[in-house]
């Protein structure tokens, strides 16, 4: 945890233009909540914001495809948000809304300081323009053929079949989607962050965690893809970057001679985080500048990676551009612990093809179950690279988990408390020799369960502050299994009568650990939370500093649900989910893929293999690729494609297996030159150990052809 007086905790506004999906959530908010949640539990001072996005060509486009106004479109996603948030247990200090007056003079006083001390810089390019709906055109206005994969309606921005992120000019044979004309290129002025300013102080932010020459945060803390995308940028070099737009629905441009301009959505958006928290303040009697602009307040960001570079490169670029006139100066990230993207049944999840699972659907189909979805967005959640969800998957984690796991041993707990004490902790003796949750015979009660405990607790806690949510969610489980194992040791529904006194200790142990369950699993299933209070008959968690007194008492060797206290009867945390209701899920599905289907139209397919997801350069610099020359080449036995090839890399030969057999004969391919993937791990193909892999070119039928390098260059050098 950081070392702070208080936590500002922000999660990515979602655009509101289409309801929320599962990968949102495991994206951006059940990360922030979780978080937030532990900290509160843990006595801290926080405020979690978050509010609509409700500015940007992507709000008309909707408004115009559904035949209403735009601020209708964000009156009725700005409320599902809402709605939906609220039943999954998504607490939020404050949801605002970038279309608030608050927030519009929060992002024009913004603009104007910036604009006041020269840190923009004011450019004329040419843009497209629609003379038929006499209009500049922001890039989802356009859409066009995509020169990667020949997909004809990609946007100005970004190709949806094959990914590639693309720029208007580059769309061949580019039309409108206001009229369908095609649009002319026309000169426009507007202002930009000059982004390459910054670069120098921005690379030591995110290489070494320094500000100023001073140490601000613990960049080996940050994620590793966090840093190798913002590396990519900063390598690549910082260029500057358009703040205003030409459009008529956004906050005005606050300066003589822009009428039509409003500011860019990626630079309104994040400053929505500061408008609302002067809101939150506003409305309880607090001071917004003390989470803005105190070095002793820590600023973090839970995002998905498609936002990285705004909230870790270009939003700290503004803040530090900031000056108040008294001095005052914004404070910046400590860390931004962006996730990946989480799939569906195989597919990457698409808003536009409908190929997602809907929270506001979901939370309706499966009312009185949100925790079970906050369960299994949280075992998989995409901490370090893609994840997936599927619906059989959902099913099999609610029953052999929530069910047989957790529900079961609370139950038992619950169950045989009130059997044989009516539902009273029973006094014991602490000297009581007994078996514990690891199985040996102990005498310490104290020693063996309440330390162990705490200690676990412990576990858990350091994982949530680590940004590890899924690991502490096993910790969580392990916890549970713990209590499981205490009772199957010492089976006291079998011992009750020959040796009570066992027993009773043995139910006070595992009561212990239902009444921490009740406290630590809050962050992740909060409902769940609040059922089990209520059984225990224990005060509904308010959310402040509980775990932190658990932890106290426990380290003391005190019990925290005493002994005389009376527990109320058993309830079904979890029930099963049945075959019936995961198939109607996944028919659901099935549906949208045809209706998909349906809908493509028929286009020649490109000659072209779509381009793979991008890379950040220290990823490629990874590969070690040298040049070498085939000395030797045989069949592998039994082996249809495979030819073993000896390689010749000037400082040793090396022994490659390749699937090229259908394509050369052995004998044709020796003193062929070859570029080899000379650190790729050691592989065995058909018995036979592969120690690298030499590169060929495939063309839109399936042959292959040898990638060479120039003639006269030797063995062994490195290709870069």
């Amino acid at each position: 945890m950081f070392d702070k007086k208080r936590y500002l905790i922000t999660s990515a506004l979602p655009y509101a233009n289409g309801p929320l999906h599962i990968g949102h959530l495991a994206g951006a908010y059940l990360t922030g909540d979780i978080y937030a949640r532990y900290l509160r539990l843990m006595g801290k001072d926080v405020v979690f914001v978050c509010g609509s996005d409700e500015h940007g060509a992507a709000i008309t486009i909707r408004a115009k495809k559904d035949g209403v106004t735009p601020q209708e479109i964000i009156d009725k996603y700005d409320a599902q948000f809402k709605d939906t948030f609220e039943k999954m247990g998504i607490k939020f200090d404050i949801f605002h809304r970038t279309s608030s007056e608050m927030h519009h003079e929060t992002a024009q006083e913004f603009f104007l300081n910036l604009y006041k001390n020269n840190e923009f810089v004011e450019k004329e390019t040419e843009q497209y323009y629609d003379e038929a709906a006499n209009q500049f055109l922001a890039d989802r206005y356009i859409i066009g053929t995509c020169p990667k994969c020949a997909n004809p309606d990609a946007y100005g921005d970004q190709c949806e079949r094959c990914g590639s992120t693309l720029s208007p000019t580059e769309l061949i044979n580019p039309r409108s989607t206001l009229s369908g004309a095609t649009p002319i290129l026309k000169p426009t002025t507007h202002w930009y962050l000059p982004l390459d300013r910054y670069a120098e102080w921005l690379r030591t932010y995110i290489e070494e965690g320094t500000v100023d020459g001073e140490q601000h945060h613990d960049a080996s803390k940050w994620k590793a893809h966090v840093v190798g995308q913002c590396k990519s940028w900063l390598d690549g070099g910082l260029e500057p970057r358009a703040i205003t737009r030409d459009l008529d629905w956004g906050i005005p441009v606050p300066v003589k001679d822009a009428a039509g301009k409003v500011l860019y959505v990626w630079f309104d958006a994040p400053i929505g985080y500061i408008s609302a928290t002067k809101q939150w303040a506003l409305d309880n009697g607090k001071d917004w500048k003390t989470y803005w602009q105190d070095e002793e307040t820590a600023l973090i960001h839970f995002i998905g990676k498609d936002n990285i570079v705004f909230h870790c490169l270009i939003f700290p670029a503004i803040l530090k551009a900031y000056k108040g006139d008294a001095g005052e100066r914004y404070i910046l990230p400590v860390n931004v612990p962006a996730n990946q993207f989480m799939n569906l049944e195989g597919r990457k999840i698409s808003t536009s093809k409908n190929w997602a699972v809907w929270v506001h659907e979901y939370v309706a189909e499966f009312a009185g179950k949100e925790d079970v979805l906050r369960y299994n967005m949280i075992k998989l959640m995409p901490e370090q690279k893609d994840s997936e969800f599927t619906w059989k998957g959902f099913q099999e984690t609610n029953n052999n988990e929530l069910v047989n796991n957790i529900a079961n041993f609370i139950n038992r707990v619950i169950v045989l408390t009130n059997k044989y004490y009516e539902g009273i902790v029973p006094e014991i003796d602490y000297n009581q020799p007994f078996s514990s949750s690891k199985g040996a015979t102990e005498t310490s009660f104290i020693d063996m369960e309440l330390l162990d405990l705490y200690d676990k607790i412990h576990e858990l806690g350091a994982h949530i502050e680590a940004f590890s949510f899924r690991d502490a969610l096993k910790t969580l489980m392990e916890i549970s299994s713990t209590g499981n194992q205490l009772l199957q040791f010492n089976e006291p529904w079998s011992r009750h009568k020959t040796d009570p006194e066992q027993v009773k200790v043995v139910l006070v142990a595992a009561l212990q650990i239902v009444t921490a369950i009740s406290v630590i699993c809050r962050p992740f299933m909060p409902f769940t939370s609040d059922r089990l209070r209520e059984m225990l008959h224990l005060a509904p968690i308010k959310d402040n500093g509980e775990l932190l007194k658990i932890m106290e008492a426990l380290a003391e060797g005190l019990l925290i649900l005493p002994e005389k206290h009376r527990i109320g009867d058993p309830q079904h945390l979890f029930t099963r989910i049945t075959d019936d209701v995961i198939e109607a899920q996944v028919k659901k599905l099935e549906a949208t893929d045809l209706e998909n289907i349906a809908a493509v139209p028929v286009v020649e397919a490109s000659p072209y293999a779509p381009l793979k997801e991008t890379i950040a350069f220290d990823d490629f610099n990874k590969i070690d690729l040298r040049t070498g020359t085939i000395v030797a080449a045989e069949k592998v036995k039994g082996a249809k494609k495979l030819l073993q090839l000896q390689i010749d890399l000037g400082f040793e030969t090396r022994q490659v297996v390749s699937g090229i057999a259908e394509f050369f004969e052995p004998e044709a391919i020796i003193g062929q030159q070859v570029v080899v993937v000379a650190n790729l791990a050691p592989r065995e193909l058909r018995g036979t150990t592969s120690n690298g892999m030499i590169l060929m070119a495939e063309d839109e039928k399936g042959n292959l052809a040898f990638v060479n390098p120039k003639a006269g260059v030797g063995n062994g050098f490195l290709v870069k």
